[in-house]
Order: structure tokens, then sequence, then C-alpha cells
């Protein structure tokens, strides 16, 4: 995630001396929408206009997932992804602290000086009005302007990003996918929904059907659609038409874990650890066993 134009910075202990002075966001960023979009082209003006490199901080895991663990919905996008849907939009940094208890149990005034003034020397902060951070919750957007008062950085509300008179939201992107509108996901999302991952092994059950199928691992992500769908695949340079299955794993072992299996139309080769990105374009049916399906 590092190159000579783009850089992730893994924990708090990353930081150095070099990244003192940028300006700042802070989000979940969870599927980089049209709303997100919107912070970050204005994040990247203000460092234009100030000389100086933009930096987005992230928490892993995001907090709401820290607290409420398995019943936390489904994420939109991995943090890779997130990552690089952030640095294609300009941005120079990515910050990624880890959410753990020490980080929870920071007071709001300790992370204000700790991480905004002495890590990074904040010139410019870009937050939402109803912010909140620190242990209890207890920071919000009037004590950043305060501070900021105090130490020089200027803090700017980010703004509601509407679309047709409605709030953009990761929720609400979520909802849509639930019902299976991928039409009104990808509005606010500004692209089709999508989902990157490596293709891993399998049980090999595509080859014996003449069926050519890559399973890409899903780890501990959970997806906010599910069933059996056309999609477009992008990787190793290429695009194809395809079905994709997405579920607990229905086709490999009986519904045990998630997987993604993607039928590949007019394909043969070898995609055995490849990067794959699947785009979901219109559902066909409910989740249901590939092979069986596919005969």
């Amino acid at each position: 995630m590092n190159n000579s134009q783009h850089e992730f910075i893994a924990g708090i202990g990353g930081v150095k001396t070099r990244h003192r002075g940028c300006v700042v966001t802070i989000g979940s960023f969870d599927g980089v929408h049209r709303g997100h979009q919107a912070i970050l082209a204005r994040l990247r003006e203000e460092g234009q206009k100030l000389g100086l490199p933009t930096l987005v901080m992230l928490f892993e895991p995001q907090p709401h997932e820290y607290f409420s663990r398995e019943k936390a919905p489904p994420r939109l996008m991995r943090l890779r992804e997130k990552v690089a849907a952030i640095f294609s939009l300009g941005i120079d940094r990515v910050l990624c602290l880890r959410f753990n208890e020490h980080l929870r149990s920071l007071s709001a005034q300790a992370f204000i000086d700790e991480i905004l003034v002495r890590r990074l020397a904040v010139t410019h902060l870009e937050i939402g009005d109803d912010f909140r951070f620190g242990c209890d919750r207890a920071g919000d957007f009037a004590l950043l302007q305060s501070a900021g008062r105090q130490h020089g950085f200027e803090v700017r509300d980010t703004r509601t990003f509407l679309l047709s008179g409605e709030r953009v939201s990761s929720t609400r992107v979520r909802q849509l996918l639930e019902m299976d509108d991928l039409a009104g996901a990808a509005h606010l999302l500004g692209r089709p929904f999508s989902v990157t991952g490596r293709v891993v092994h399998g049980k090999r059950l595509g080859r014996t059907l003449d069926v050519p199928t890559a399973n890409i691992g899903l780890g501990r992500y959970r997806s906010p659609v599910r069933g059996v769908y056309v999609a477009h695949v992008f990787g190793n340079g290429q695009r194809w038409q395809a079905v994709a299955n997405v579920g607990a794993r229905p086709t490999v072992d009986g519904g045990k874990k998630p997987l993604l299996e993607v039928h590949l139309l007019d394909f043969s080769g070898e995609l055995y650890g490849a990067w794959l990105t699947v785009e979901f374009r219109h559902k066909l049916r409910d989740e249901k066993n590939l092979a069986r399906w596919m005969n």
C-alpha cells in the first residue's frame, strides 16, 4: 500500500517526524461513496491551497465493530479495497489506527494532544459536526474547534452530502444492497458495488463439471449481498463476463464458510493466487448450490 505517491501508515508508531504538518479527515469511509468522495475532494483542495499533504485517518476494526462484534453490520469493503479507493482519489496518506482497549479508553483531550497535535501537527481538520471521539465519546466538534483555536489549526464541517434530497451514507448503501437494489446502491457509490479478493484453492468441483470457477476467499468478510448474480470480473489486465454466487460456501463444503464463487464465461487458464474484482450487475436468484444451478 505504499509507493512514491501514496503512503499507508500502520499504527501510531508508524507516524514519523516527516509526517508532521498535514490536512486531515477522520472516519470509517466504508464504501468510499459519493459523500466520502466529496469530503476527500475538499480535503485535496485544502491541501493544495496550503501546500500540505492530505491524510485520512481510519480505524481497524471500525469502532462500531469493536463494540458490536458479530452483531455489527456487513462492511461494504475491506481495508485493502478502502485504502486503494482513497488513494485513487488523490489522497497522499492513510493512517490506520488499531482500535483496541488502549485507544478506546484514551480521553478526547489526550487524542487531540497526542495524535492530532504532537504526532501529526494538524493544520486543517475536515470533520463531521456529529463526530464523537475519545473515552465514552466525550469529544465532539465543539471541543475540536476549541482545540483548533488553542493550537492553531482550522476545523471545518464536512457538510452532509445529498443526492435527490437524500443523505448519502454507508448505512443507506447497505440497505439498498440488502434489498437487491444494485442500481440504487451504484448511484450512491458512484460505481457498481464490487468485491476484491484473491483466488484460492477449492475442491476443484468446477473442473469435474467442466465449469471454470474461481473461488475468492472472503476471510472474515461478510458481504452485504447474497445470491447468484450477473457480474463483470476484472483481473490480470482483463475483463470477463461471469455468474457470481456469494454466500456461505454452498458448493464447496455445505455452507460453513463465506466464499465468493465466480463462473467465468469464455475463459480457460489458471487464476490461482490472482487478485480479482467482481462487480455485481444484476441479481439472478437467491443463493443456490452453484454446481446444481449450472446443470
